[in-house]
């Protein structure tokens, strides 16, 4: 069972008012909307709002001819038909985000970025402490006092929503709790603090449903770290059902969430468990414990010369650039490993963590692949024009193993990761992995290692698994981890012969696909 899916599912029918009856003596969502509408309106009169804050209001409704239309401030009318998702029950109406609002809108870091934190002070939330199921505070950084006067705009009050909107956990959304302190946040938190705080439960749900989270990843605009603007996020389209439904939903949800997170308590045990066998069937493949060695199997070490000789080829084709710090690692008459950069020899044995069998050689990721280091075009090449060519950023659209389609497409290919190429996570989360079975575009958040030599990419694949850990440590950065070009082309690994290379990967292949199975079946 499939407990996220089944999650996502409740949520869906929750928005779609099919999670609980309607009771039609409730008094109906437009009433509630005319009610903030005017309590807005007073604010604004008591300053505690500006008029600005409120221009945008409109009315949504459906008329005689069961069409949808808007109506503005300034009185004009405008059918939306085309905007609205799905039909709702009676007594429900849509609005727009900022009808419900009285402010959306992200914070900043402060000038010297993780320099100005302090270890005390006021909690400064990050992208990272933001979660569906509340704020993660374990790791939060703190500013003074008097930088978060200077923030006074993206300072978070108790009962406030924050939603992550940018990077690789975009979407995260979380509910600040009734008894929060105080708090400030950086530019990639968005606030959302509602007219009425009796909506923010299920306007949190309606956030993190299916139909919010599309169109988060499919709004959201910018090189680099693609973002979604509060401007975009104003306009979302909202289900808004009775204020006694919303309070039923927000029950049952409760009650339906708590039976599943029961049948996932259920499923870890067993998920770790595969998560740590697979670890261990990997680290054993690599320290060429997997599968017996044929000691008639062509060596690495001859692979190897094969690999130099076929990037020569390419280096004279123009198909791929040289690489100054190509070396060659060796085992010297002092039984020590060394590495050979042009002229200068140098003892590596420090960096060699285990004994390899007598066919397999040490070397260089960068020696047997292609590195490409992905760099992102500019915004206004990024579109949603399928004839350019497919563009990714970072992880979004990975799976376990095959990267999945993007909706984002660029007029200008700045760095290609061909087919049957690794991609690598440089920058956060740093070492997660995918393959692209196609031609495509890569941001800076990418790397694409192309094997050389007849290796399979799924035994790169396979292979750089173990060193995720080693990745991240090496990482830097104070707003978000990254790993360097240098970093991805040094990583030092074992090398089996060809053929072995074949049984291994078949192995790995067989045991992994039992595993999901099993995975699929709990």
């Amino acid at each position: 069972m499939d407990t996220k899916a089944l999650r996502q599912k409740i949520l869906d029918l929750a928005i779609r008012g099919k999670l609980v009856p309607q009771d039609p003596n409730d008094e109906p969502a437009s009433a509630l909307l005319e009610r903030i509408r005017v309590e807005k309106q007073q604010m604004v009169k008591d300053g505690k709002l500006k008029p600005k804050d409120i221009k945008n209001d409109t009315v949504i409704f459906k008329a005689d001819d069961n069409l949808h239309y808007e109506k503005f401030q300034d009185g004009t009318v405008k059918c939306i038909e085309d905007e609205i998702p799905f039909e709702l029950p009676e007594g429900w109406s849509w609005c727009r985000l900022f009808s419900l609002s009285i402010k959306i809108g992200a914070g900043s870091t402060p000038t010297g970025g993780a320099v100005v934190y302090t270890t005390s002070g006021i909690k400064f939330i990050r992208s990272q402490n933001v979660y569906d199921d509340g704020l993660l505070l374990d790791d939060v950084a703190y500013i003074p006092e008097e930088i978060n006067q200077k923030k006074s705009g993206s300072i978070v009050k108790s009962k406030d929503i924050l939603l992550n909107i940018t990077g690789g956990s975009i979407g995260r959304c979380s509910l600040v709790s009734d008894d929060f302190d105080v708090a400030n946040v950086n530019q990639h938190v968005m606030i959302i603090r509602l007219a009425n705080l009796e909506l923010r439960k299920y306007i949190h749900s309606v956030v993190i449903s299916p139909y919010i989270q599309e169109q988060i990843i499919s709004r959201q605009v910018g090189s680099g770290r693609g973002g979604l603007s509060a401007e975009t996020l104003s306009t979302f389209l909202i289900p808004l059902p009775p204020l006694n439904e919303q309070v039923s939903i927000n029950r049952k949800l409760n009650e339906c969430i708590s039976q599943v997170l029961a049948i996932a308590d259920a499923k870890c045990n067993i998920s770790n468990l595969i998560i740590a066998t697979k670890s261990k069937i990997l680290d054993l493949a690599i320290r060429g414990k997997l599968v017996p060695q044929d000691p008639n199997d062509e060596p690495a070490s001859v692979l190897l010369e094969r690999i130099r000789s076929e990037k020569e080829e390419l280096i004279k084709q123009g198909k791929i650039k040289r690489d100054k710090k190509e070396s060659v690692i060796f085992k010297g008459d002092d039984n020590s490993y060394y590495e050979k950069i042009g002229n200068d020899v140098t003892c590596i044995d420090d960096e060699i963590s285990f004994d390899i069998p007598d066919t397999w050689s040490w070397t260089r990721i960068s020696t047997i692949t292609d590195i490409t280091m992905g760099s992102s075009p500019k915004s206004q090449d990024i579109c949603n024009d399928n004839q350019y060519i497919e563009f990714h950023q970072g992880k979004i659209y990975f799976s376990k193993k095959t990267l999945m389609k993007s909706n984002q497409y660029t007029r200008k290919t700045t760095k290609l990761a061909p087919k049957q190429s690794v991609l690598l996570c440089v920058r956060a989360p740093v070492g997660e992995l995918n393959i692209t079975d196609r031609d495509i575009c890569i941001g800076r958040g990418l790397a694409s290692i192309k094997s050389l030599g007849n290796i399979n990419e799924e035994f790169i694949f396979y292979w750089l698994h173990p060193y995720k850990t080693y990745l991240v440590n090496q990482s830097t950065g104070s707003t978000f981890s990254a790993i360097t070009s240098d970093t991805v082309r040094k990583i030092l690994i074992p090398l089996p012969p060809l053929m072995e290379q074949k049984e291994i990967l078949d192995k790995i292949q067989k045991v992994f696909t039992l595993f999901e199975n099993l995975e699929t079946v709990n």
